[in-house]
Order: C-alpha cells, then structure tokens, then sequence
C-alpha cells in the first residue's frame, strides 16, 4: 500500500520505517528540511536501537522516501497517518491540537481521490470528529474516511512493540476503510496479534486509558515502597508477590523516581481534562498525577538524609539522566528536578549517560558531563543510580572509587545492597 506519513518524530519516523520494512511504498513527510537531509543520508534524529539499520535498508530498497513536500506525498498515497505532536497547553492540561487541525487544513488542500486519514498521534476523544468537520469544509465526505490507529510503542522497545504488538486498535465509523487497515495490518495479524475494530472514539479513549492505567501502577508502586522503607520492607519482594497474581501482572511495578517521557505526563493530563469537559471527575488519575508530581521532592528529601543534610560542596555523580533506559528522550525525566536543585545547593554535580551531554544542564553551575563512568565516579560522595542502562548494571564500584565513604543510592533498584555493603559502601535503596 502506498502510505504518508505526517511527521518524522518519534511516532511517525518508527512507524514509517516499520510499514516500509513489511514491503509498503512510505513517505516521511517533515517540513523540517535538515531533518529531511540528514534522514536521505541515514542521520537519524532520535536514539532508537535498530532503528538506523531499517532506515538505511528501506530507503536503498527505495520503498522509503522523505519529503518536505506535503501536498505532493499526499496525493501519491492512499492512507496518511497524522503524526504531529500533542504536547500539553501552556498553562493548561489539555492537549495542544494545534499542529493537527494545521495539518488536517493542508491535508483538506490536497485530496485527489478517495483517502484514509488516521490520526497516530495521541489525541483527545472527538478529536476525530473535529478532523472531519475540517475536511468537509472543502472535500466532499465520499472522497474520505477519518479513523484512530493509537500507538503503544514504548521508547527503546518501538520496533519490537510494532512488529509484535499486543494489539492493533483501529477506530473507524466506516466500515470499509477497517478492512482496508486490517489487510494493512495482516501481516503482524498473521503473527499473533489481536486486532480490535472499535469506533473512533473509543480507540482514541483507549490510548489515553492505556497510559493513565499504566502511570496508575507506577504510582501505586512508588507510595508503597514509600511504606516499605518505613516498616522495614523490601519492595521487590511485594513486587514479586502482588506481580504473579494474573489479575494484576507484574510489568510497571518496579519502584523508582517518578514516570516521565513523551506519554505518561501529557496523557494523564489530557485525559483528566477531557473528562472535565463532560463533566466527570476522573479522581483516582487525578491523585495519580498530584502523587508523581511529588515524586522527585521526596527522593531530594531521602538524599538530604542520605548526606546528613549537609548538600553543599558534596560531589554528587549521576548515572543516567534520561526518564528510562534505552532511550534519549529528558521529557519529564524526575533528573531535570533533582540535579538544578542539588546544583542551587551548592553540591558538584557529574553525570554520565550513554546517549551523552544534554543541553537541559548546560547554564547550570557546578554541573559537568563526564565522559566515562569511571570519570563519573571518581571523587565522588554519593552516586545516585538514576536510570537503568545495562551499562551500570555490573559497574565494580571497588574498582572505581577507593573511599570507603562513598555512598550509593540505587533508584532503580538494580544492585544487590549485601553485595554493595561487603565492598565496603553505604548502600540506599527504593522502597527497601
């Protein structure tokens, strides 16, 4: 099938590169011209494992292609996915729509025969609807459909998660164009993956339901490890424990700091808001959001405690600064909270993150980037072991640092503390 796709960020570059590699014709559109240049030369924009390789292959096998020009990708295709960004309002907790009704309006421009128009992008319930009113403004409606095709593709894991997903959600009021998605879908069909057929509405609901759920366990998670340090408690082990019932499941009941990223933060906002406008009180998701917003300030007070509140002219290193593994993404990582506060402080900070320097900390004082763990580590009085990249997961702290006052304080969870503790250091846990 000949696609379009509007917007090559996260969402719209993977899943292009992914519909391309099961033998579709693809166009990545972006009205970003270097971002353009460097995808024709193999640059990729965003830290994404494998994804380089299907990008330089498809695009050599010539059924991947980018373009600035998006009149032109559009009349070539028979379905164009809408890809765009939906940040949160300034000054609100609605999602900002703007850069999808923009792109409906140059869409409504370009209709040359019957197309499929589906939002990708994460979108409020009737944001569909909004679409179609756009298009019929100039497009008779026989000469379109507009559906939901949510994404559940996690950052680290998105060309697994599209090539073997849970499910695939397609939202369609027409009957038709459902089929034509499935036989677009057929292939991952084929190997196993649920396919839900629903209106549009609700798969617009889905998604946001999805991450509000997914943010509630981690929440739930963190409060109760909040209790575990309290009473002597490992949380791992009521992780464990609570993990196998089958009702529950174990994923996203790993302690730690607060969920950031692209997803969780925005989602949980907009579907709170959303509800706001039919007049329903979404209260749990709402605790959800006011308790991950307090997140970071507890951790800051545990490494008060952890320092004997005596922060200033402390050398702090930080492993890892990104929101989770695997990923570049700073959107909302807990570490753009606690390192400016730290740096204000008055404590030296280094951190170190296998994706590199990140410009969030470039004016602030006393913060360095190292370019090795050992450089990270050296001289240090605490380490703070913030995301959980496989490359600190075996780190000999022995080896690195030979103060035996050093002291580590493990946010994820990944180190054994009998272990930490026989070498000689002050080991502090999540929840334990």
């Amino acid at each position: 099938m000949k696609l379009c796709m509007i917007g090559t960020g996260y969402v719209g570059l993977v899943s292009g590169v992914c519909f391309s590699d099961l033998g579709n014709e693809v166009i990545c559109v972006d009205k970003d011209q270097d971002k353009i240049n460097n995808l024709k030369q193999g640059i990729i924009p965003i830290y994404e494992p494998g994804l380089e390789e299907l990008v330089l292959k498809n695009y050599k096998n010539k059924r991947l292609k980018f373009s600035t020009n998006l009149s032109n990708s559009i009349k070539k295709s028979d379905i164009v996915f809408i890809c765009v960004g939906t940040p949160t309002k300034k000054n609100s907790t609605g999602a900002d729509l703007s850069q999808i009704f923009s792109v409906a309006k140059e869409i409504s421009k370009s209709i040359n025969k019957f197309k499929i128009i589906i939002t990708k992008s994460t979108v409020p319930v009737t944001t569909g609807d909004e679409i179609e009113k756009i298009l019929s403004k100039k497009v008779n409606k026989n000469k379109f459909s507009v559906a939901s095709n949510p994404e559940f593709l996690r950052e680290g894991e998105a060309i697994r998660d599209f090539i073997y997903p849970d499910r695939v959600v397609i939202g369609s009021n027409d009957k038709k164009s459902a089929t034509k998605l499935r036989n677009l879908y057929s292939p991952l069909i084929s190997k196993g993956a649920k396919f839900i057929s629903t209106n549009r509405r609700a798969a617009e609901l889905i998604k946001y339901a999805s991450n509000a759920f997914l943010a509630t366990k981690i929440t739930f998670i963190n409060e109760i490890a909040n209790l575990c340090e309290k009473a002597q408690i490992d949380v791992e082990d009521i992780s464990i424990g609570i993990g196998l019932d089958k009702r529950i499941g174990s994923r996203f009941l790993r302690a730690g700091p607060a969920y950031g990223g692209s997803c969780f933060p925005k989602d949980t906002k907009a579907i709170v808001n959303t509800a706001d406008k039919f007049k329903i009180n979404l209260s749990v998701i709402k605790s959800v959001i006011n308790s991950n917003s307090l997140r970071s300030k507890l951790l800051l007070k545990k490494v008060n405690e952890i320092l004997n509140k005596k922060i200033r002219n402390k050398n702090i290193c930080f492993l890892g600064v990104t929101f989770k593994a695997n990923t570049d993404d700073m959107r909302d990582s807990s570490s753009l909270e606690m390192i400016p506060f730290l740096s204000k402080k008055g404590a030296q900070i280094k951190y170190y993150d296998p994706t590199g320097f990140k410009k969030e900390f470039s004016n602030l004082k006393n913060v360095n980037f190292a370019n090795s763990i050992g450089e990270a580590v050296k001289g240090s009085d605490l380490v703070i072991l913030h995301t959980e990249w496989n490359d600190f997961k075996s780190i000999n702290f022995k080896k690195l640092h030979s103060s035996k006052n050093l002291k580590i304080y493990d946010m994820r969870n990944i180190y054994s503390p009998l272990k930490i503790k026989s070498q000689g250091f002050k080991y502090f846990g999540i929840g334990r």
